[in-house]
């Protein structure tokens, strides 16, 4: 069945209809690696699957992307398989990550746990390692510098996170015909890009690999299709060629 790219869902932080956007690379037909874990993402991936994640990807630390981690906390401690869930964060997050969804008090009312019991905690620099496969690892154009990233599939996939347009990066990180799963709304703000950026920034034939998520409606969707664009719609899975093996620098 091979590699699929799976939308669990594509909206901004205010549409909420559309699910935070978060997706799930499989293989095989099977959860293989989560990519970030919003409230509604969470939810999607649990109707979904019927469970919850075991590999999770962190892009960047905006509550759209890591609401749905306290519930991941939850039902990985009361596991008997507890620690087990990996976590994949870019290293220079892992403190505001830890400040923003770990520092509270007392995890549990009773006491005696730490949050990252729950976890197998995997700082990552620009690249890891994950059953077998080589993931890169770049920095994007969202908010602070150092606080959103990027994650490729080598020849497969290149998921942005949320992000302006980051040509530079995607002519090193997306060199090998990857699909790019990208973030555009109709209008871009000085956070996140919009379709007139991307068409302005992007060659045409990279543009063409680009599948948009993260927009603000159904309309606002329809709107980018018009211009002749692919959109990804919740729910959907995205067929992936296999990754090229892996060549060290």
């Amino acid at each position: 069945m091979g590699w699929t790219l799976r939308f669990l869902g594509v909206g901004n932080a205010g549409a909420v209809e559309l699910g935070s956007a978060m997706a799930t690379l499989e293989r095989d037909g099977a959860p293989w690696l989560t990519i970030d874990c919003g409230g509604e993402g969470l939810t999607a991936y649990q109707a979904r699957y019927d469970g919850m994640p075991d590999a999770v990807f962190i892009t960047h630390v905006h509550l759209d992307h890591v609401a749905g981690m306290e519930r991941l906390f939850v039902a990985s401690y009361f596991d008997e398989a507890r620690g087990k869930v990996r976590l994949y964060v870019p290293a220079p997050l892992v403190p505001v990550l830890h400040q923003r969804i770990a520092s509270y008090p007392n995890v549990l009312a009773e006491g005696g746990a730490n949050f990252w019991d729950a976890f197998q905690l995997i700082p990552v620099g620009e690249a890891f390692w994950h059953d077998g496969q080589r993931l890169e690892v770049f920095p994007v154009r969202h908010h602070w510098p150092d606080t959103a990233f990027g994650l490729r599939l080598r020849g497969s996939v290149v998921w942005t996170g949320d992000t302006r347009p980051i040509p530079e990066m995607l002519a090193r990180h997306a060199d090998a015909g990857e699909v790019i799963a990208h973030d555009c709304a109709l209008h871009g703000n000085p956070s996140h890009s919009g379709i007139d950026d991307l068409e302005r920034e992007y060659p045409a034939a990279l543009l063409a690999r680009c599948v948009l998520y993260h927009y603000a409606s159904v309309e606002d969707a329809e709107a980018l299709r018009a211009r002749g664009h692919r959109v990804a719609e919740a729910g959907e899975g995205l067929p992936l060629v296999a990754p090229l093996p892996t060549v060290l620098p």
